[in-house]
């Protein structure tokens, strides 16, 4: 390593430090791939007052949808919301001309809505957590 960089462990990262990450990262996949650069797709749920009662963040990109978080707040689960969520954002990959979607998730989350939604495991990691599994999911899109 140069004396003119300092490598150090930010304690209490800058969110702006770490948007600049990503959009460094972007930008030199941008490069590298003809332009192509993530368009980020969110869906809500929200109660009748307008609040935020869950949703789903994704983002489509090379022909993929990746769902990066689905939440929904206690008193919204086990109603069909995240099914609507999942079809939503399903719908608008394909719109968006995405063929495949790709999910992680934790075997304490949503592995088997997943699988109920057509998702197939591709790996497993065990011990991600300790004493659980991380799981990635890949669907063909139709």
């Amino acid at each position: 390593m140069s004396d003119e960089y300092q490598v150090a462990i930010e304690a209490e990262p800058d969110p702006d430090d770490m948007q600049a990450l990503v959009q460094g990262l972007t930008e030199f996949n941008a490069a590298h791939l003809g332009g192509e650069v993530p368009e980020y797709l969110l869906a809500t749920v929200r109660e009748a007052s307008g609040t935020l009662a869950g949703g789903l963040l994704g983002a489509t990109y090379l022909g993929w949808l990746t769902i990066q978080v689905l939440w929904l707040n206690e008193s919204a689960r086990a109603r069909g919301h995240g099914s609507a969520l999942v079809a939503q954002a399903e719908a608008e990959a394909l719109r968006r001309g995405c063929k495949r979607s790709f999910v992680e998730t934790l075997d304490f989350q949503a592995l088997p809505f997943y699988e109920k939604h057509g998702y197939v495991v591709h790996s497993r990691i065990d011990g991600f957590p300790p004493g659980g599994a991380r799981y990635a999911l890949i669907k063909e899109l139709a």
